[in-house]
């Protein structure tokens, strides 16, 4: 019987991690399409790959928002498989998804902090990386004046990071506290 629940609790864990990671990779594939729309089709400040023809600007865009795709739905696939396809339905007794406490719903805090990581992370990695090191593109490279742009694109990423660590730290510090109580219930002395 103790490994029963052993085994229990060790998939309930596989299903934490695997809902997180699949929430980094919706955040990745949503900053991917997010850029893409906006930064490059609709304001068309920029192209992915800004350093060579029209038609190579194009192209890589194409091909940039593809890739962008493939990761949102890879990610959609790996949350809705973490959660037994639980991520569309209500959690019982709140009305909201997910619930209002502690991310252990399907939509929560959690996944949310998930999501937050992958797409500040993303716009972090794309503002420093891609913009400063590499300069394959800039934020808007049609300005004689790039700082303001740099800061508010690489500043917003950074916060939008933030808020998804804090998110996660907070749902990582509750469940970890369940846990703590529930083997105080059953009279284990490891979590």
């Amino acid at each position: 019987m103790a490994m029963r629940g052993a085994a229990g609790h060790g998939s309930r864990l596989g299903s934490l991690d695997r809902r997180r990671a699949g929430g980094v990779l919706i955040g990745v594939g949503l900053a991917g399409t997010l850029d893409e729309v906006v930064l490059h089709q609709v304001l068309q400040w920029h192209s992915f790959y800004d350093r060579g023809s029209r038609h190579a600007g194009i192209v890589s865009d194409g091909v940039f928002h593809l890739v962008s795709t493939a990761v949102l739905a890879l990610g959609l696939v790996i949350a809705l498989s973490a959660t037994g396809g639980a991520v569309l339905r209500a959690r019982e007794g709140s009305g909201l998804p997910g619930g209002a406490s502690g991310g252990a719903g399907p939509i929560g805090p959690g996944l949310l902090g998930a999501v937050l990581v992958g797409l500040g992370g993303f716009n972090l990695f794309d503002a420093t990386v891609n913009h400063k090191l590499l300069r394959i593109h800039q934020v808007r490279g049609e300005t004689d004046n790039l700082l303001p742009y740099d800061l508010a694109f690489g500043g917003l990423a950074l916060a939008v990071l933030l808020v998804g660590v804090a998110l996660l730290r907070k749902t990582s510090t509750e469940v970890a506290s369940r846990r703590l109580e529930a083997a105080g219930a059953r009279g284990d002395r490891r979590p």
